[in-house]
This record gives C-alpha cells, structure tokens and sequence, in this order.
C-alpha cells in the first residue's frame, strides 16, 4: 500500500481545489443541504435547495406549513420525514442558538435527521475541525487502497482514515478528495481502473 504522503499527491493531482458540492450560502443552509442528501444526490439537492431557502428563512422554515416543503423537497425522496426535520431543525436553532450552528456535536447530533456523518461535514466545513465523513464513496476506497478492512463499519473506516492521514492540515480538503475520487474514478461499477493512479495498491 502506498503511503499517505503518496496518496495525498495523487489525490492533489486530481483534485487539487475540491468544493463542497452542496450549494449552500448560510451555516444553516449546509446544514439541512447535508441532511437532504441522506439517499440522494447532491445534484438533486442542489435543484431544491435554491428553491427552498429562496423562499423561506430559517425562520420562515420554522413557521412554513410543512406541506409546502414536502412539494419543494419531494425529488429528494422521503420528503414527509425530511421536511419534518427541516422545521424540527430550525426550531432548535431559533430557540436555542439564536439561529447559529454552533460547534458543538452533541447538539448537532441530537437534532433529527442528523448523525455522525453529517455532524462532520458540518463540524470540518465550517469550523475546520479534524474529522472525516464516510460515505459509500469514501468507504469504498478505503478499503479498496486497503486502508480499512471489508468488515469495518463506517465508524471504523473513518478512525482509520484519520489515523492514516494524521498530518493532514485540512480534513475538509481531504474529505472532498476522497468523494470525487470514489464518485468519478475508484466507481462502485465499472470503476476507471485505467485512468487511476493508485491501481497498482489496489486490492480491487
């Protein structure tokens, strides 16, 4: 296996100024961007939510009739449990943070349709703290490098990864990198083997 220095060159090769490929221009929209994501693709989240946060304000999500953001949400699927979180989700920041997403993953993490994963694009994207989100795409390539075992649940690929990437200066950097990498080279099918330049440390 390589290296995490030799990793991380081929990754700045790649993708040398990864974006966060949710559109989002507030800390709350972020937030419910990610949420919306669960089972969906940010290409369709990115199609809702200009929609919906051009409508409504984190206060007017919080007074919105939750039919409404049922139909402005509805591509996304599970729109009837998700537009409840989005009202859920605005509530608890009116009320107990004047609005904010604060730093805090404990408070993060008990709002409704947020769990680890989520927290730490949030925690990592806006605040620059060390922690990596795993995804499929994620998940998949660091088990294929060999970084991470076929066994390992999310959690254990992502104590893994950290581990292995421990001098890194920016998790957030990375977490992009690593999901362009498993979305458009390291593919679930028909992955582009020929164009990858970790192939020969592949266990794929």
């Amino acid at each position: 296996m390589k290296t995490s220095k030799e990793i991380l060159k081929v990754l700045d090769e790649e993708f040398p100024n990864p974006e966060c490929p949710l559109i989002y221009h507030k800390d709350y929209e972020l937030l419910i961007a990610v949420m919306l994501s669960a089972q969906c693709t940010d290409k369709c989240v990115n199609k809702v939510t200009p929609i919906l946060f051009a409508k409504y304000d984190l206060e007017g999500l919080n007074n919105a009739d939750q039919e409404d953001i049922c139909d402005i949400i509805r591509p996304c699927g599970n729109m009837h449990k998700k537009s409840k979180y989005i009202k859920d989700i605005a509530k608890n920041l009116l009320e107990k943070y004047n609005g904010v997403v604060p730093c805090d993953r404990e408070f993060l993490e008990s709002l409704p349709g947020i769990g680890r994963k989520t927290t730490n694009v949030v925690l990592s994207t806006l605040f620059n703290e060390p922690y990596l989100a795993v995804d499929t795409h994620i998940d998949r390539f660091a088990k294929r490098l060999g970084i991470a075992s076929e066994n390992d649940d999310v959690r254990a690929v992502e104590d893994k990864l950290c581990a292995y990437f421990e001098t890194i200066e920016s998790h957030v950097k990375l977490h992009h990198q690593l999901l362009f990498y498993g979305r458009y080279i390291c593919t679930a099918k028909n992955p582009k083997c020929e164009h990858c330049k970790l192939k020969t440390h592949c266990k794929y």
